[in-house]
């Protein structure tokens, strides 16, 4: 492709003649990418499909253009750019970066974006040459945990820093409905909407452009189709597909349940092999996560059924069409979500009863919650007994029980535990 017409493209995209819509700035993002350009590193950005990496890429441009950069010298490349579809190879990256040299001339050592990069093969020798050289500042998009962690580990270990982006978090969807919380103030003056926004959240979830068209299911459909297609069966070259697609379901219907390889590869009628390789596909497109049996073996916490989550409650429920007797799981779903967006290293426990997180910090448990949308006389022994249990176990003094509406502290011998809405851990 010729460098002009390459330009002509790529200006489409880029802030050189006009501003490209940024959307709704998600302001904890933008100072986590502004202390990581600061290392000087490459800044990976990964997440799943469709949670925003490409826009925040682009309010991080616009961010450093207001403080009075040059826009001369940003170059934005997004690789799912239909015209460049037949292009997709290094020598294009090569061609694309000398043409922006040559054209736009920036005026400074400029920066590089370049989004779902897992496109092009043999991407990271080129950034790594690029990097080595200080000929840019780069930035990297993708979204696939092990095709890039493979690359990054074999051409760029110690060169690269990162930033994982999920759906909107709760506070985040508050306010992309007009609903900022500065204050407590401003939260105890809301309850009322709050709890009824935390309802909608439960069942439309946090991709930012659903939440803008008001939880719009089609796009959601479109998601978990692409992820299906796009990320998984045409990177890993699945041909039995409808296998791949009844197992993502399955999984996202069967969010909180304990899962065994061998007992799905039996319900869905596949080979355990091909019931393993796909788990894997899945929870590196991000669709869905496992949490382990916590235990200080790592044989056992191997042979013991993990829990599964999906990154989404919109794109579960999208799925599994049971959203209202489901309350529970979608509960303990954004419970381990929080958890694991802050970087906590989280297990479940059992002994004989069970708790549904532990999260360990070094080689120790740091805390314990357990996850019941109601408490009620049949199930409020159990749900103590199971938390108490663990707090022994691992010698700890608090817990926390995250329900819909009950909020107290109790005390069981020299152990306290507190009760707390979700809405309102959440918010803390």
């Amino acid at each position: 492709m010729e460098k002009e017409k390459i330009i002509e493209i790529l200006d489409e995209w880029n802030f050189w003649s006009k501003t490209p819509d940024c959307g709704i700035l998600r302001d904890g993002y933008l100072q986590l990418f502004e202390n990581m350009k600061a290392t000087q590193q490459v800044v990976f950005i990964t997440g799943v499909r469709r949670s925003g990496k490409s826009t925040l890429m682009k309010q991080h441009i616009k961010k450093m253009i207001d403080k009075g950069d040059d826009k001369r010298n940003f170059l934005y490349i997004n690789f799912e750019e239909p015209k460049f579809i037949d292009e997709l190879s290094v020598q294009f990256l090569i061609d694309a970066f000398d043409a922006y040299l040559e054209i736009v001339q920036p005026t400074s050592t400029p920066y590089l974006f370049l989004d779902e990069i897992q496109h092009i093969k043999g991407w990271e020798r080129f950034v790594r040459a690029l990097h080595e050289k200080g000929s840019a500042n780069i930035f990297v998009s993708g979204s696939s945990a092990r095709l890039l962690s493979k690359e990054l580990g074999t051409a760029l270990t110690g060169r690269h820093v990162d930033i994982h982006v999920y759906p909107l978090t709760f506070r985040e969807f508050l306010e992309f409905n007009n609903l900022k919380l500065a204050t407590k103030l401003d939260i105890v003056t809301n309850k009322l909407k709050i709890r009824q926004m935390m309802r909608k959240y439960l069942s439309s979830g946090g991709f930012p452009l659903v939440v803008l068209l008001d939880g719009n299911n089609e796009i959601l459909r479109d998601y978990f189709s692409d992820i299906i297609l796009r990320d998984i069966a045409e990177r890993y070259r699945v041909i039995k597909v409808d296998k791949l697609r009844s197992l993502a379901k399955y999984y996202l219907t069967n969010i909180g349940a304990q899962s065994s390889f061998r007992k799905i590869a039996n319900f869905i009628g596949i080979s355990l092999d091909s019931v393993e390789r796909y788990s894997y596909h899945l929870s590196d497109a991000y669709l869905i996560f496992f949490v382990k049996k916590f235990s200080y073996s790592l044989k056992e916490q191997e042979i013991n059924p993990r829990k599964v989550y999906a990154i989404d409650p919109g794109l579960r429920n999208i799925v599994s069409f049971k959203f209202s007797e489901d309350l529970g799981k979608l509960y303990e779903n954004t419970v381990f979500l929080e958890l694991y967006r802050k970087g906590e290293e989280v297990y479940y426990y059992r002994g004989r009863h069970e708790c549904d997180f532990v999260v360990m910090r070094g080689l120790s448990i740091t805390q314990a919650f357990q996850v019941c949308y109601s408490l009620t006389e049949q199930n409020r022994e159990r749900e103590i007994a199971g938390l108490l249990e663990a707090m022994d176990e691992f010698e700890l003094s608090e817990g926390t029980i995250i329900t819909d509406d009950v909020e107290t502290v109790e005390m069981y011998g020299d152990k306290s535990i507190r009760f707390v809405a979700l809405w309102k851990w959440l918010l803390d």
